[in-house]
C-alpha cells in the first residue's frame, strides 16, 4: 500500500450513526450462518461470535437475518425474534456487545417465495408471496410434488404483516437491547419480491407502478418509525442483484427508476425530521463469477444520510483501494462479511495492515456446529480448531 498509513484515513475516523458514535467505519455486514438452536433461539456459539467481532470499541455489527415469524421456513438453525426465549437470548448477546462499547443492529427477515415448500408443509404452513410466481421451475416442481404451492398474499395478510408481524419483531428487538433495527428489503426476499416486477404481477395497490410495488417496504418503514424511532431504524437494498431470481435489469423497469424513487421517498421523510439511521446498500454481486462491483452513485446523489456499503471490498485487500475511495466522505461505512467471518479482529488487522486469515466458503452454513464459525484466530491467538469444530449450538436460555 502506498501513501499515508491506512489508520490515518477516514476509515478510522469516528462517524455518528443515529445517536451512536462509531469509532471507526469497518462494520460487520449481515451474514446468514445457521448457528442458532433447533428452536431458533440464539446460541452460545453466536454469543462468542458477536462478542469477538466487537472487541474494538465503537464497532457496528449487523446481525444475521432473524425470522420475524414462525410461519416461514427455509433453513434450519436460523435465529428468530418472535418469542420471549429468543428475546432473552439475544439480550445476552447485545449486553456482551455493549460491554465492548460497540453497537449491534437486528436485521428483520421475511422470506416470501424463497421459503421451502416441504419444510413449510411439515410445519403446517402455506408459502406466500406477492404473486404466485416461483423463483425457478425446480422450486415450482418441488412445491407441486409435496402439495404445498405458493399463494398470492391478500391485502388483509399484507396489513397483518405490516401492523402485527413487523411491529412485534421490532418491539422484541428493542426489548432485546438492539441499538438499531434493520429492515431486510434486499437479496430476493419478500419485500424485494414486491419491489421487483419479475416477482410481482399484482393488479391492486401493491402492484404495477413503481409507487405501488414499493408501497409495502415504505409501509413497514412508516409503521416502525414511531415505535423504533427513525434514528434507530435502517433498511437494506440490493438494486442490481439477480440473486434468487431477481432481475436487476429488464424491459419493464430499470433499477435506477425504482430505487431512485425509494431513495427520494426516504429523503422526503428525512427532510421532515425522520431520517433513518442508515441505508444499507449491496455494492457487489452474489454470483462467484459475476461482476465485482456495481454503481450505486445514483442512490447516493438522492439520499443524503448515512450509507452502509458492502459486497465489493473483499477483492482488493492488498491495498484497500476501493474501500478507501468509497469512505472518502462524511457519511459512508464499509460493511464486510466474508473477511469478518474469518478475521474476528478485522478492524485491527486493517488498521495495522496485518495479514488476513483466508475464509472457507464451504463452512459458512454448516448448521448448528462451530466449524468455520468460531475457529478463526485473532492476531497472536492459537485455536485448537479440531476441538472447537466439534462444539454444537446450545440455546442461551
Amino acid at each position: 500500500m502506498t501513501g499515508k498509513p491506512i489508520r490515518q484515513s477516514k476509515l478510522f475516523q469516528p462517524i455518528k450513526v443515529g445517536s451512536f458514535e462509531l469509532k471507526h467505519r469497518v462494520a460487520h455486514s449481515p451474514t446468514t450462518r445457521l448457528r442458532a438452536d433447533e428452536n431458533n433461539v440464539p446460541s452460545d456459539l453466536q454469543l462468542k461470535y458477536y462478542t469477538d467481532r466487537t472487541t474494538k470499541p465503537g464497532t457496528l455489527v449487523v446481525s444475521e437475518a432473524a425470522q420475524i415469524t414462525d410461519n416461514e421456513y427455509r433453513y434450519p438453525n436460523v435465529p428468530g425474534i418472535w418469542n420471549n426465549d429468543q428475546v432473552k437470548a439475544w439480550k445476552i448477546i447485545t449486553d456482551a456487545v455493549h460491554k465492548n462499547k460497540s453497537a449491534i443492529a437486528l436485521q428483520l427477515w421475511s422470506l416470501g417465495r424463497i421459503a421451502d415448500p416441504e419444510g413449510m408443509k411439515e410445519r403446517g404452513f402455506k408459502p406466500f408471496a406477492p404473486s404466485a410466481i416461483y423463483e425457478s421451475e425446480e422450486v415450482k416442481a418441488k412445491a407441486e410434488k409435496v402439495g404445498n404451492t405458493i399463494h398470492e398474499m391478500t391485502e388483509d395478510e399484507i396489513h397483518h404483516l405490516v401492523n402485527h408481524t413487523y411491529v412485534n419483531a421490532a418491539k422484541n428487538g428493542l426489548a432485546a437491547g438492539f441499538d438499531f433495527i434493520e429492515i431486510h428489503s434486499a437479496n430476493g426476499y419478500l419485500l424485494e419480491q414486491f419491489i421487483n416486477p419479475c416477482s410481482n404481477k399484482r393488479t391492486d395497490k401493491y402492484g404495477g407502478s413503481i409507487e405501488n410495488r414499493t408501497r409495502l417496504t415504505l409501509e413497514v418503514i412508516d409503521a416502525l418509525i414511531p415505535i423504533v424511532g427513525a434514528d434507530k431504524l435502517a433498511v437494506r437494498f440490493s438494486p442490481w442483484s439477480t440473486f434468487q431470481g431477481m432481475l436487476a435489469e429488464n424491459d419493464e423497469v430499470h433499477p435506477i427508476a425504482t430505487f431512485g424513487y425509494l431513495a427520494s421517498e426516504l429523503q422526503k421523510r428525512a427532510d421532515t425530521g425522520n431520517e433513518l439511521a442508515y441505508i444499507s446498500l449491496v455494492d457487489g454481486r452474489f454470483e462467484p463469477d459475476g461482476e465485482r462491483g456495481v454503481d450505486n452513485t445514483f442512490f447516493k446523489q438522492i439520499w443524503k444520510g448515512k450509507l452502509l456499503r458492502g459486497g465489493n471490498y473483499t477483492y482488493d485487500a492488498e491495498n484497500w483501494e476501493t474501500v478507501l475511495s468509497d469512505m472518502d466522505d462524511d457519511r459512508s461505512i464499509a460493511g464486510f462479511g466474508r473477511l469478518f467471518i474469518s478475521n474476528p479482529d478485522l478492524p485491527d488487522r486493517i488498521e495495522n495492515e496485518k495479514e488476513l486469515n483466508p475464509y472457507d466458503r464451504s463452512t459458512f452454513m454448516v448448521a448448528s456446529t462451530n466449524k468455520g464459525y468460531n475457529t478463526y484466530s485473532k492476531l497472536g491467538e492459537t485455536i485448537d480448531v479440531e476441538t472447537e469444530s466439534k462444539m454444537n449450538a446450545i440455546a442461551l436460555v
